[in-house]
């Protein structure tokens, strides 16, 4: 028989401020057993209802969700995704670096959203869609279809699933549509699949690329961009519709003057609304204060796109006390006997003394169920070991850090996935946290203009420039170097660096040869940057999205983006970032095994901020989150006891009665 008291003493606190930062719901896997369903369960109805709609008419509809800092939209966005993708395909379009390429960035974050196998899926939402399209499902007004063989003979031959397409979709006014049903044709064939979805997302390839998918050229511009996205609906009107979460919209690009530049997505809902594009819902997530802020700045005729508001509302009291239950029913469930009520050790009586008013939201209600059961838990261990009251803000940044990095390194397997504005944005939120002087963007100009930066030498007079370019195609780099000519030649900046881990080419190509007259020798330098470096400008900028949408909670406070600034500043945790220190804006040194290090780190920044833990779970929780064995982490918990930084505080006790607590 184990006591809840026991168990609470040895467990991880269940409201543990990690799961408060939503942020990015297309990531962040629900457990649906944690869900109240009654939680804004009329916003779930009214969304799926205008589904329904654009199920029945093909018609493209937009909705507007609304709330609070705290009321739980990116939460609701992971549900709604949960329980409609078996009806719908779903993208998720993260804030855009720059206006002038919103197209470009949708169309990427799509067809990246459609690559996602969905749950209980074999297949990617792209294979699903593709073969979910009328020319392979219907024969017929009468019978549906979907004949294997049929589907095998087009795979074989490109040229027949062309005429096909072309034949069955003669009305729909395709844009490019021998490449584009071409490059769909490629999809069927797993040694093409890749390269095939890196032309539908935008990517400059190569030319060996481009010969190998039978195109002429990349998808360049916004207006291909647009076109193509649009094919994407024009083609689909017997299948699942495709649903664009537009999320963290305060993270987007912003007007000279500072503001968001909410215009742009509005400008691209009404072309998607006045073109009649067909089998789109997109669905704008944004919280109430910023919408009040910019409502103004949005034309009017722009604001008329939208089909539905959606507001949503605050929670009561039960559905409080309900979430409280779901979150310590698994701590409950080991218990004997089972304790009453079943939030304990927290109380109703705990909810109406917070929130007379009988209303609150999910945040509020998780945070004081955080502080409640970390108290009660202090209070039970009191005779045993002295506790540090004070929670350290650094220990539960680092493990927010670590979890987040940890989703990015799974997301982001190689550089390219992220486009070059998208790379200088990170760089340069980065630069700001670490309080480098007079970042501006822009450096080049022309198409280019967004794949660069340039910051005041922190060590000497002068400019600094970057251009970080991943393009593969050589006439793009030929173009960019041009650029980098003119920069240096019009006296902008005093060094360049060129960040790119892709080939600069054959020598006897002009790019190359340009390339060569600059980068080699200094003050001008090539920097090849590593994947490691992406994953911690990456993880860098999901935290500053969170913090800029009041959606980083950290030990219980609201961090914003100046505090936020300040913890990275002072933490040490930029510096093992080889990018960084190949800048000159770091200095560090090598790390002998990081992952050990990284799981080591891990296990410290958990006993601070849970104070005491029982030592199986406290091993178990290493295993998990670095995916390595228990001897491993016996090891690693050893040193720490050794180092003076925890302690076995029942060393005598038998292993699995024994618990673990922070030296302060």
């Amino acid at each position: 028989m184990t006591s809840i008291d026991d168990i609470i003493k040895r467990e991880v606190n269940p409201f543990d401020p990690t799961t408060f930062k939503q942020g990015h719901f297309w990531l962040d896997k629900q457990d649906a057993a944690l869900t109240v369903d009654s939680i804004h369960a009329e916003a779930l109805a009214e969304i799926e209802s205008v589904l329904d709609l654009v199920i029945q008419d093909h018609s493209s509809r937009t909705v507007m969700l609304a709330g609070d800092s705290g009321s739980g939209k990116s939460y609701l966005l992971g549900r709604i995704k949960r329980t409609l993708n078996p009806r719908a395909f779903f993208a998720y379009i993260s804030p855009w670096p720059d206006s002038d390429g919103i197209w470009r960035h949708i169309l990427r974050y799509t067809v990246d959203s459609l690559m996602y196998v969905s749950e209980g899926q074999a297949e990617s939402q792209l294979m699903l869609w593709l073969k979910g399209l009328s020319a392979f499902t219907k024969r017929s007004l009468k019978q549906r279809i979907f004949d294997d063989s049929v589907w095998s003979l087009l795979q074989s031959d490109r040229q027949k699933f062309i005429k096909h397409l072309k034949d069955t979709y003669k009305q729909a006014s395709i844009y490019n549509a021998d490449n584009f049903f071409g490059v769909l044709h490629d999809l069927t064939n797993p040694e093409l699949y890749p390269l095939a979805c890196e032309w539908l997302r935008g990517e400059d390839l190569s030319d060996e690329s481009l010969q190998a998918l039978k195109v002429r050229r990349s998808i360049e511009t916004e207006e291909a961009a647009c076109e193509i996205l649009s094919n994407f609906g024009r083609i689909s009107t017997s299948t699942q519709p495709i649903v664009l979460c537009f999320d963290q919209l305060e993270a987007i690009a912003r007007l000279p003057d500072g503001s968001l530049d909410l215009q742009a997505l509005f400008s691209v809902n009404s072309k998607i609304q006045n073109e009649k594009w067909k089998n789109f819902l997109i669905i704008i997530s944004i919280t109430t204060d910023i919408w009040k802020q910019n409502v103004n700045r949005i034309h009017q005729s722009d604001k008329a796109g939208i089909y539905k508001g959606i507001v949503l509302k605050s929670i009561s009291l039960d559905q409080a006390e309900a979430l409280w239950e779901f979150r310590l029913y698994p701590l409950h469930r080991q218990a004997n006997p089972k304790p009453e009520p079943k939030i304990y050790p927290l109380t109703r009586q705990a909810l109406e003394d917070k929130f007379p008013g009988g209303k609150t939201n999910p945040r509020s209600t998780l945070d004081l169920g955080r502080k409640l059961f970390q108290a009660y838990k202090e209070k039970i261990v009191a005779p045993i070991i002295k506790i540090n009251t004070e929670t350290d803000l650094l220990a539960a940044l680092k493990l927010l850090w670590q979890d987040e990095y940890k989703k990015v390194k799974s997301r982001i397997t190689k550089i390219t996935v992220l486009s070059a504005s998208e790379l200088i944005r990170m760089l340069a939120e980065v630069l700001t946290a670490l309080q480098v002087k007079e970042i501006k963007t822009k450096l080049l100009t022309g198409h280019f203009a967004s794949y660069s930066l340039s910051y005041q030498n922190p060590d000497r007079r002068g400019r600094v420039g970057i251009v970080w370019t991943e393009d593969s195609n050589m006439k793009s780099f030929f173009n960019t170097m041009n650029a980098c000519q003119k920069a240096i030649d019009n006296n902008l900046c005093q060094n360049i660096h060129l960040i790119r881990a892709e080939s600069v080419g054959d020598k006897k190509l002009a790019g190359n040869k340009i390339y060569q007259q600059i980068f080699t020798g200094s003050p001008h330098r090539h920097i090849q940057p590593n994947l490691e470096s992406v994953h911690y400008l990456a993880t860098y900028q999901n935290l500053v999205n969170a913090s800029l949408a009041n959606e980083l909670v950290v030990a219980g406070k609201t961090i914003n983006r100046k505090e936020l600034d300040s913890l990275i500043y002072q933490n040490d945790i930029l510096k093992a970032c080889n990018l960084l220190q190949d800048l000159g804006i770091v200095e560090g040194s090598k790390i002998k095994d990081p992952d050990l290090l990284f799981v080591k780190d891990f296990l410290l920044n958990l006993i601070i901020t849970q104070q005491v833990m029982g030592l199986p779970k406290f091993i178990e929780k290493g295993c998990e989150f670095g995916q390595v064995n228990e001897s491993l982490v016996e090891k690693l918990v050893h040193q720490l006891c050794v180092e003076r930084k925890i302690r076995i505080v029942n060393p005598k006790d038998k292993r699995e009665k024994q618990s673990v607590c922070w030296i302060p």
